[in-house]
């Protein structure tokens, strides 16, 4: 048996351009990475809000095992029945009881079913839609997952820094590694706390970087400067897969390694 697994997350996957990265890119990374386990978050990935059935069987057919969501989850209402029918496609578990899908879930590796890899998926509420607490919500899924493993990847959808911070010095000890979402600007915090939780507040953005987070730039800067809504649109060009690659002990459930990801990568220079 490994000591340790390698688990690759996909970065928030924004509309048609994010999609194209995947289908290009993703295998080759996987591969590139030795990925034992993969998780996307996909609540963007439908013209930019939402996803559906279609696009989750997509990215399960690239290698993804979980898809993982964020307050967009319940904005395309076709994909609710599918929500509740299976478990590789997750939503904030915070929402109130009622809603379609599951918030947190167990897998097998497809390699070795003897490890296991629990994921759950949480929801900030600071500058944010008024659900459920995340923090005891976290506590309480937790410990129901770890009565299988003790590997486990928590998709903190946030919009506050402060908030993912605080929730990653919460659950240190408790799971393996907290990956930030919702803000789409991959964070330089990738590290190990002190009781091995990996910790990057947010992981990024799979899209179109000649954007803002992945829509058209120009009605972005419209709608700051005339504070009145814009239809959004999909933007196009720069696009990148962000996300984080980290290293589990399998035993512990501890991370010993992890880092961002960008690929091709951004540029640093003007080109002429």
């Amino acid at each position: 048996m490994a000591d340790t697994i390698s688990i690759f997350f996909v970065g928030d996957i924004v509309g048609d351009a994010g999609l194209e990265m995947a289908n290009t890119f993703l295998p080759s990374l996987i591969t590139k990475y030795n990925a034992d386990f993969v998780i996307a978050n996909g609540e963007n990935s439908h013209e930019g809000f939402g996803t559906n059935r279609k696009i989750i069987k997509n990215l399960l057919e690239l290698g993804v095992d979980v898809v993982t969501g964020g307050d967009h989850s319940f904005d395309k209402w076709k994909v609710f029945d599918y929500m509740r029918e299976h478990d590789h496609i997750l939503r904030p578990l915070n929402y109130p009881k009622g809603n379609a899908g599951l918030g947190f879930s167990v897998f097998p590796l497809k390699s070795n079913e003897a490890i296991k890899v629990g994921v759950l998926n949480i929801q900030g509420r600071t500058f944010m839609k008024a659900i459920d607490d995340p923090f005891s919500a976290a506590e309480w899924a937790l410990e129901k997952i770890r009565e299988e493993t003790h590997i486990i990847f928590v998709d903190f959808h946030a919009e506050a820094t402060a908030e993912k911070v605080s929730m990653g010095w919460h659950i240190d000890g408790k799971a393996s590694v907290l990956a930030g979402t919702h803000t789409h600007i991959q964070t330089n915090d990738a590290r190990i706390l002190p009781e091995g939780l990996g910790y990057i507040t947010d992981a990024g953005m799979t899209g179109s970087y000649n954007s803002c987070l992945g829509m058209d730039k120009k009605v972005a800067i419209k709608r700051f400067m005339t504070g009145v809504h814009q239809k959004y649109k999909q933007a196009k060009g720069d696009n990148q897969i962000s996300g984080v690659l980290a290293k589990v002990d399998v035993e512990t459930g501890k991370c010993v390694h992890i880092e961002p990801v960008t690929y091709p990568g951004l540029t640093n220079s003007i080109q002429g």
